[in-house]
Order: structure tokens, then C-alpha cells, then sequence
């Protein structure tokens, strides 16, 4: 038994000698003719095989090359399709066994692969028209024929990828590793890739069923995983090489900004609440002339969630055509707000950190958006149907229906970013609750009533600081019943002691008008039953300060010629002093005894001039008058009598 077990392990032995030595035999330049004339065969492409050819057994069975270079479309300008050094060519060992030449894998070194297509359905990886004729000639050797050609895997590592696709930029990656599993010709294919576009990892993983037939042109069943520093991307669907897509499609991000980076792509340091963190669920499709459509959308904003549909061209800029839907939108980041769904404190100053507008360049075109509230940090509305048009950094918010503070608001409101932020608008209110508006505006909680208003405003600058000492525009505001907290006119007028308390007013109404921040009105009128009050002043919008002379005037008083009691309100927006304006008091009321009094006055001086100096004034002349005559008659005396 000990024998028979030796000479078969001796003949196990002596095949594998004969094999290896045989493998080792085989000329290393004929298996680089076979491979390149299977490669041609398969694809139609010229063939170059150069430099030194040497045989290997490990750790792949084949030939190992100089050069290699797969030539390109015909009529593609980019040069060869693929160029590498030292790639390797694997064989299988059992089709060399029995003398056949069948190439299994192709690895290769920092190869240059370069792809190419144009509008009209060309593709440089696809080796026939786009009708699907074969365009494949070749020219073998008839001295052989040389087998089918497969590739079971492939592997490049440290590749250039070059893609230039007609009508957009051309794409460029460096460091790209690549590696294809594909055991069964007309199987599913396994594909791995490291790209590094900026220089960190970008790790994408795909399956693609029958991949003979998707590399033919047929739209299989693909399922794609993308991942990259900041967030991930999944596709479950349908594909096709020229391009056409359509499935489930998964974003999530935990920075875009940073994801969008490592894509090589321009960042968008989008605030919170417009998509700095995003979850987001589609159904896609994907046309090969980059046209995206969205279906079933639904979307996670930092917290915002929206749902809907939109149409997207990528040519270029993203040209975005949108229907969404919102329950509570917060914008408060957005828009430089406090976020906290609280003003700034009044007297605090404005916020002075830069807001970041860059997102408006992220895309262009008409988002339409219902919500049911909107909180934009310093104001607040209701249920909310608005239409977004942005035009290269410029977006207009038309404010189509807006619940606000117990009214409506209209108009438009535009936030600019093309050569540096501004915000303007036309808003009009109807039966806005004031109290809340100035309360989250400027924190002022002094004013109530239902008003209607306009307003037209401009302002300029990084902050919201900035903005407000620059605001310019005008407006006007009317007012039914309500009430001014603070001081009691009533009070005010029979005492001259009207702090604290408060004043209800039949109606206000007044326009106004800013500039460099500071807004200035000259016709308040209040009307009340027995009262009206009239003011004139300004309002430092910039700098939350106030200076405003308020001047309420009792009409039956005085034998019904009325009194007023001017008050003036100065000082800070926090905490303005409101005291009685004495001197305008006496002006407004006892202007005509104020009159005789200096009258009187006068009079007594110009007696007393007259007795003591000498001097009697001539019919039209006033007591001066004559007192400087006769000083001049005294010097010229006096001169005279120097020279006499």
C-alpha cells in the first residue's frame, strides 16, 4: 500500500513539474499577440502591446507587459482610450492547458483611461453605433484563432480618469482605484472604486445584472452605494451606460458642504434649516441629456421636512423647476435671526455676524412653496403659499398669501447676493396686530391695534446690523382702534403727569420715510373722542434709539380753544424717557400772553433807557437807534476838538 501511495504522489509530482516547466516554456510574446488580438476582437479598437514581455506565475498566471494601449473611437480627439504601464494579463490555466489562450483578469498600474460621448448617443466605451450595428472589423492572424474573449476581473490602481462629455465641463480624477469582479460573462458584475476628486476618499460600490448586456447598450437592474466624508448616496433601479437612470434614490448628509467638497465639486455652506444636514428620499429619473426629475419627494432640512416633486436641469448652473410642501418651516438661520424664535433684545444692538447668502448660487429657477409656518428669526407667519424665483444669486420671495399676526400679508421680498447681500422688498399688510409685528421687529410692545400697511425698503450690507443702518425706502401705516402703553394722555393733560398708565387711541395714521438707516414721519395723527395727538421725529432703526416729539391736545379745554402738552420720547428703544416738553408748552398754549409780557417788558426797558441817558427817540426810530446817534454825535464833538 506504501508503494502505491508513493508512485501516485511521485506522478502528482512529476505533472506538476511538467506543468510549471511547460508554462514556463510557452513564449511570453505569443500570449501579449493572443491577448491583444482577443481585446481587438471584442472591442474593435487598435491594439498595442510593447516594451518588455515576460511570463508570470504569481500572483497572476499570464504574461506581464511593457506598454499597453487600447486605441479610442474613431471619432473621438482625446487619443487612446487606455494607456498603461506594467499591466499584467491573467490567463486561464486550464484553456492553456489545452492550448488555448483565454484571458481571465487585466491589472495595471497607474493606467490613463480616458471616456468620451457625445449629444448624439456616442459613447467611447460603447463599441457600437448608437443603433446598435456592430462597427467591430478586426484583422486576426489567420494562422489562429483565437478563443472567446471574457474578462472574469479587472483591477487598475492609481488610475487618471478622464471624462469629457460634449456640453459640459470636462471631468478629470487622479488616484482612482478600480476593480471589476465579473465570474460569469453573461452575469452579474461587481464593481469597487476609490476616486479621491479632492484629494480624500470617495468609496462607490455597484452591482449591475447581465453586465454583457449593459455594457452592450441595455438599461439592467443596478444598485449603487456612494459614500464620502460628509454623507452617502444610494440608487436601487434601473441604468443604462449612455446614461439614462431611473430607482430609488437615497441622500444623506451629514455636512454638504464637506460632501460636496470631497465630490470636487463647489461647496454650498448652506445655513440651518436650507439643507446643511440633509435626509432625502426620491423616486429618480434620469435622462442621458441630464434632465432630473424627482418624484415622491421627501426631504429633511436640519428639522425642515418637505415633501413634493421638481423637474432639474443639469447642464451647467441647476436649473430647478419646483412644487413644495411644508408643515413648520424654520429659516431663522437662514436669514441671520436669532433662532431661538425670540428678537434680540431691544437696545441690544443688532446681530453683527456676517451672513453666509452663497447658497443662492447653488442653482437657478421657480420653486413654489406652501407651508404652515414660517419662522424667519425676527418674523413669523402663519399658513404660507409663496413662489421662489432665483436668478444668479438674486431670489425673489412673492408673497402670494401669508397669514401674519392676525392679518394678511403681500408683496414681495427680495435677498440679493450678486455683489454683496442685500435684502428689499414691497410688503402690504392688512389688520396686522402690531403689538406682536414691532414686538419681534424692533422689540417694541408699547403699540397695539390692527393695522394696514405699506412699506417700500432697501438695505445693504454682511450683517444684520450692517443692513438696518442702511435701510432707505418709505411707507405709511394706518390704524383703528388701539392703545399706546406707557403714559396716560388723559392723566398727562389734567395733571402734567402722564407716565405709566395707558392711552386708547379711535384711529392712528402716518407715513414715513427712511434713509441711512433712519426712519422720519412728521404727520402722526392720533384721534381720540375728546383728544388728538400729533407727532414729528425720527427713528434710529440702525442704532434702536428714538427721538420723537408727541403732542396730544385736549379740544374742549381753554373755552374750547384746546391745550396741548407736547411730550417728548427719547433715548433708547429699551428704555425711552417720555417727559412733558415745558418750553413747547408755553409756546403752543400762551403764545399770545408770552407776547404781551415781552411787550411790557420792552417798553419798561426803553423808559428807563430814555430817562437815564437823555435820550428821546424821533417819530420811527427805536430807543437803540437813537442812543447810537447820539453816541455818534458825541465822538465826532470829541474828535473835532483835537484837531481844533
Amino acid at each position: 500500500m506504501l508503494k502505491v501511495i508513493n508512485r501516485i504522489f511521485g506522478a502528482i509530482v512529476l505533472l506538476l513539474v511538467l506543468i510549471i516547466g511547460g508554462l514556463f516554456l510557452l513564449p511570453a510574446d505569443r500570449i501579449a499577440r493572443v491577448a491583444a488580438d482577443q481585446i481587438k476582437n471584442a472591442t474593435g479598437r487598435d491594439v498595442t502591446i510593447s516594451g518588455d514581455v515576460s511570463m508570470t506565475i504569481w500572483p497572476v498566471l499570464g504574461a506581464s507587459v511593457g506598454e499597453l494601449e487600447i486605441g479610442n473611437a474613431e471619432w473621438s480627439e482625446q487619443g487612446p482610450m487606455i494607456t498603461a504601464q506594467n499591466a499584467a494579463l491573467g490567463l486561464d490555466a486550464m484553456s492553456l492547458l489545452r492550448g488555448e489562450f483565454r484571458i481571465t483578469n487585466i491589472e495595471a498600474q497607474s493606467p490613463t483611461i480616458r471616456l468620451d460621448s457625445r449629444v448624439d448617443g456616442r459613447a467611447s466605451w460603447k463599441f457600437s453605433d448608437a443603433s446598435g450595428t456592430a462597427e467591430i472589423e478586426t484583422t486576426p492572424d489567420p494562422d489562429r484563432e483565437p478563443g472567446s474573449f471574457s474578462i472574469q476581473a479587472l483591477e487598475v490602481t492609481d488610475a487618471t480618469l478622464i471624462y469629457d462629455a460634449e456640453g459640459a465641463d470636462l471631468i478629470s480624477y487622479s488616484g482612482v482605484d478600480l476593480k471589476l469582479d465579473w465570474p460569469e460573462a453573461n452575469g452579474e458584475a461587481r464593481i469597487d472604486a476609490v476616486l479621491r476628486p479632492a484629494g480624500v476618499p470617495v468609496v462607490i460600490g455597484a452591482t449591475i445584472d447581465s453586465f454583457a448586456s449593459f455594457l452592450a447598450g441595455d438599461v439592467r437592474q443596478i444598485n449603487v452605494d456612494l459614500q464620502a466624508a460628509g454623507g452617502q448616496v444610494t440608487l436601487a433601479g434601473r441604468a443604462g451606460i449612455a446614461g439614462d437612470v431611473a430607482g430609488a434614490f437615497t441622500l444623506k448628509t451629514d455636512s454638504t458642504d464637506g460632501f460636496l467638497k470631497a465630490l470636487g465639486l463647489p461647496g454650498a455652506d448652506l445655513p440651518q434649516g436650507l439643507g446643511a444636514s440633509i435626509d432625502l428620499s426620491t423616486e429618480l429619473t434620469l435622462t442621458s441629456d441630464r434632465n432630473l426629475s424627482l418624484r415622491d419627494l421627501v426631504a429633511d432640512l436640519d428639522g425642515n421636512r418637505i415633501t413634493g416633486a421638481a423637474d432639474i436641469g443639469l447642464n451647467g448652473v441647476p436649473q430647478i423647476n419646483a412644487q413644495l410642501d411644508a408643515g413648520a418651516l424654520d429659516l431663522a438661520s437662514a436669514t441671520g435671526g436669532s433662532g431661538d424664535g425670540t428678537a434680540a433684545p431691544a437696545g441690544s444692538g443688532w446681530s453683527k455676524t456676517a451672513i453666509d447668502a452663497s447658497g443662492l448660487a447653488a442653482f437657478n429657477g421657480d420653486i413654489a412653496l406652501r407651508a404652515d409656518s414660517v419662522d424667519l428669526g425676527t418674523l413669523k407667519f402663519g399658513a404660507t403659499r409663496t413662489l421662489l424665483r432665483n436668478e444668479r444669486s438674486r431670489m425673489v420671495f412673492e408673497l402670494r398669501e401669508v397669514a401674519a399676526y392676525n392679518g394678511t400679508l403681500s408683496g414681495e421680498f427680495v435677498l440679493n447676493n450678486r455683489s454683496g447681500v442685500s435684502v428689499g422688498g414691497k410688503l402690504f399688510g392688512q389688520k396686522l396686530a402690531l403689538e406682536g409685528l414691532l414686538g419681534d421687529l424692533a422689540g417694541i410692545t408699547r403699540l397695539t391695534g390692527a393695522a394696514d400697511a405699506e412699506i417700500q425698503f432697501l438695505g445693504v450690507g454682511a450683517s444684520t446690523d450692517a443692513i438696518m443702518r442702511s435701510l432707505s425706502g418709505k411707507g405709511a401705516l394706518r390704524v383703528g382702534t388701539g392703545t399706546i402703553r406707557g403714559f396716560n394722555l388723559d392723566q398727562l393733560m389734567r395733571s402734567g403727569q402722564g407716565s405709566g398708565g395707558t392711552t386708547v387711541f379711535d384711529s392712528l395714521g402716518a407715513t414715513f420715510a427712511m434713509k441711512n438707516g433712519e426712519l422720519s414721519n412728521n404727520d402722526l395723527l392720533v384721534a381720540l373722542e375728546n383728544y388728538e395727538a400729533r407727532g414729528k421725529g425720527v427713528v434710529g432703526l440702525g442704532t434702536q434709539t428714538i427721538d420723537y416729539l408727541f403732542t396730544p391736545k385736549a379740544l374742549r379745554a381753554n373755552d374750547g380753544n384746546g391745550i396741548a402738552i407736547p411730550v417728548r420720547i427719547r433715548g433708547p428703544w429699551a428704555n425711552p424717557k417720555i417727559v412733558p416738553d415745558l418750553e413747547a408748552v408755553v409756546d403752543l398754549n400762551f403764545s399770545e400772553e408770552k407776547e404781551r409780557i415781552e411787550r411790557k417788558a420792552k417798553e419798561e426797558v426803553e423808559r428807563a433807557v430814555e430817562k437815564e441817558l437823555g435820550v428821546t427817540p424821533e417819530e420811527g426810530q427805536s430807543v437803540g437807534e437813537a442812543l447810537e446817534k447820539k453816541l455818534e454825535d458825541e465822538v465826532s464833538k470829541r474828535l473835532k476838538r483835537l484837531f481844533d
